[in-house]
Order: C-alpha cells, then structure tokens, then sequence
C-alpha cells in the first residue's frame, strides 16, 4: 500500500520562500514520476511542478524562475523550493506519484499554503 507523507506548508508573506516535502512508500518497484499539484479555492487543480525518476523536470509557466523541484530516488521523497512566494500561490498542495511497477497513480492529502500580500 503506497503512503504519501507531505510536509512544510504553512503561512509566509509575499517574497517568502517555502519548502514542502514528500516521502512516498510502500512501492516495491519504486516510482516513474513525483510531482506538486495545487488547487486554490474555485479553481481546478493544476500542475506545478514535475520530475521523473530519470531527473527530468518540467514546470507551470507561472512559477517558472521561482519554484524548483529537486528529488531523492533512494529516499522515494520528492521537494519543492518555492521562492519569491506570490498571493496568487496561495492553494493546497498536492504530492502526486506514479508507481513504476504497476502504474498506479497515488496522491497525498495536501498541505496549505498561504501567502499573505
């Protein structure tokens, strides 16, 4: 059973930095890709960020030169730098991870985070 252990949100003013966390386990295979959703209220969930377990990376243009998303493959734990925090960042963020043998998909519970302008 995959577990997804999510941590560092909280309250940060505009021009503040985060960092959230994730640890993922129960896969025996290990994980294709671990990547930071967001929803913000009234809005759909949206990518953020993305990386595969090869290192690659991918980003939403609007964090693009302020988020970065960094990896552990041997830890199964996946990070996400956020600097120069904006209001319009202000959602619940989601870890969400792909298992590579089989290919299930797997999201944690979210954690708040809110910046105040």
């Amino acid at each position: 059973q995959v577990q997804l252990v999510e941590s560092g949100g909280g309250l940060v003013q505009a021009g503040g930095s985060l960092r959230l966390s994730c640890a993922a386990s129960g896969s025996a295979f290990g994980f294709d890709a671990m990547d930071w959703y967001r929803q913000a209220p009234g809005k759909q969930r949206e990518l953020v960020a993305a990386r595969t377990s090869g290192g690659d990376t991918n980003y939403a243009d609007s964090v693009k030169g302020r988020f970065t998303i960094s990896g552990d493959n041997a830890k199964n734990t996946v990070y996400l730098q956020m600097n120069n925090l904006k209001s319009e960042d202000t959602a619940v963020y989601y870890c969400k991870v792909v298992q590579k043998i089989p290919k299930n998909a797997y999201w944690g519970k979210g954690t708040q985070v809110t910046v105040s302008s």
